[in-house]
């Protein structure tokens, strides 16, 4: 809406109700519908807290998505809003409009004031069609549910304003409002705030972990039991990081923590960077694991030439969609094993990242038979291998096969470095269109890219994508 553009007679009301406090509240019990959302949002960005804290306990509609309105959390917005709970639960009787069933603080539902508080582009006809729609999908005892409080939480070292305000709040009301968090991030905290955190945010709602952290032995014993809880857990991040310390036992601390996984019978996605401690020990994972998985990423992790044979044995990781090895030096063992966790997942592998891995020509022209199968593959990436220009052809000849992919990253051949490892510019510059030429004859890929080493002193690529693009050193 440019300046000169009036006013709506919405925009005009919602002016008006915020100019005066007392008035707003009064009216909230006859307050048309349609200008619950316009209002909260202004009163929202306006900080009129004692507007916030009666609409949240007059609330018509079954959610109230306030955490897509917290571009940059603030305690006095966030405290009026918890104000307006607890005096929704202070009532005995539930108000008769109101029909709050969940306080929605992650970053979801946008649309939701899109559509109630009007766009900037004045697409009204749109807007009513979609208004109708919501007022359909409010279900008629919405009164009756119990209310549940849905937030992600980011626990660190120190916590921030907002978040102190929610625990606090939160500690005083679990027992009277239903505390879930989806997706928590443990970020080297302390191992009282999270046991004291996962007392009010019960660790069976949780359905995405991440964990990072560093003094790693001391904390596996005594999360153990808590990862054990989470049945609904779809998507594990492991970042840790192995401190070696005599007073305590590492076996012991790595078997309690590895049984937790045959209780989570929901999980789907296991991401793990920087593990060394688990080396030898996939063993032992694999066989708790329950269910059928679709991602498995290993970054900057040591795996063993065991390692790599029971997961080509575990019947978890038969259905994989999603395969990352990125920075896992499996030139050290014999490739077997990933040859044939590549055969047990050839017909559902979309993605497969194998960049960083220092495979030389031996170890690909153990992988082409099984890669060749893989004919749902939409993306690879071979970036930072060892090949030469002969095995690139053999690889390409293979992946020119495959019809699905879609986005393709290969390394330069090593005949484009000197024996410092140096690039040759000119000779990058040559080899790179006769590789591409390979895929002309057979499809067209709508992301091919060839690209060198980062470079010494700029930390860039040379990228050849139908075009010669050089470092910043080149130019």
């Amino acid at each position: 809406m440019s300046v000169h553009d009036p006013l709506t007679l919405l925009q005009l009301a919602v002016q008006g109700l915020l100019r005066n406090d007392a008035l707003s509240i009064s009216a909230l019990d006859n307050l048309p519908i349609e200008l619950f959302p316009p209002l909260f949002k202004q009163a929202f960005d306006g900080r009129h807290t004692k507007i916030l804290k009666a609409m949240v306990a007059a609330w018509p509609f079954p959610c109230l998505p306030v955490g897509v309105l917290m571009n940059s959390p603030e305690v006095e917005t966030l405290q009026a809003v918890l104000d307006g709970i607890d005096i929704l639960l202070m009532k005995k009787a539930h108000p008769r409009r109101c029909k709050l069933q969940v306080l929605e603080l992650r970053k979801v539902h946008q649309n939701f004031w899109h559509v109630w508080a009007g766009r900037e582009d004045g697409a009204g006809s749109a807007e009513k069609g979609s208004k109708k729609q919501v007022v359909k999908r409010l279900p008629r005892n919405s009164q009756r549910q119990p209310l549940k409080l849905v937030t992600d939480l980011s626990l660190c070292n120190q916590l921030e304003g907002h978040q102190k305000c929610l625990l606090q709040w939160a500690q005083k009301r679990k027992g009277s409002v239903q505390m879930c968090c989806l997706k928590m991030q443990i970020c080297d905290s302390p191992a009282e705030m999270v046991r004291e955190v996962l007392d009010i945010f019960k660790p069976h709602y949780i359905e995405e972990l991440e964990l990072l952290i560093y003094h790693i032995l001391p904390f596996l014993g005594g999360f153990a039991p808590y990862l054990g809880l989470m049945r609904n857990l779809r998507t594990l991040h492991l970042s840790l990081a192995y401190v070696n310390t005599d007073r305590v036992p590492i076996e012991k601390c790595l078997n309690k923590f590895l049984t937790q996984f045959s209780k989570l019978n929901c999980l789907q996605h296991l991401y793990m960077n920087g593990i060394n401690l688990f080396t030898d020990h996939m063993k032992q994972l694999c066989r708790c694991l329950k269910t059928q998985f679709e991602s498995l990423s290993m970054i900057l992790c040591c795996l063993s030439q065991s390692d790599l044979k029971y997961f080509s044995r575990c019947q978890s990781l038969c259905q994989l969609k999603h395969l990352e090895f990125s920075g896992i030096l499996l030139s050290t063992s014999h490739p077997t094993g990933l040859r044939l966790l590549l055969e047990n997942v050839a017909d559902t592998l979309q993605t497969l990242e194998l960049d960083n891995c220092s495979l030389e020509d031996s170890h690909l022209s153990v992988l082409l038979p099984a890669l060749s199968q893989c004919s749902q593959l939409t993306r690879v990436n071979f970036y930072d291998n060892l090949l030469s220009s002969a095995a690139l052809k053999d690889l390409l000849q293979c992946t020119a096969n495959l019809n699905k992919l879609r986005v393709e990253l290969y390394p330069a051949p090593l005949e484009c470095y000197d024996h410092r490892g140096y690039i040759l510019v000119e000779t990058f510059d040559q080899q790179c269109p006769g590789l591409l030429d390979i895929f002309k004859a057979k499809r067209q890929s709508k992301k091919i890219v060839f690209a060198t080493a980062m470079c010494f002193k700029c930390h860039q690529r040379c990228v050849y994508d139908r075009k010669t693009r050089l470092c910043p050193c080149w130019q």
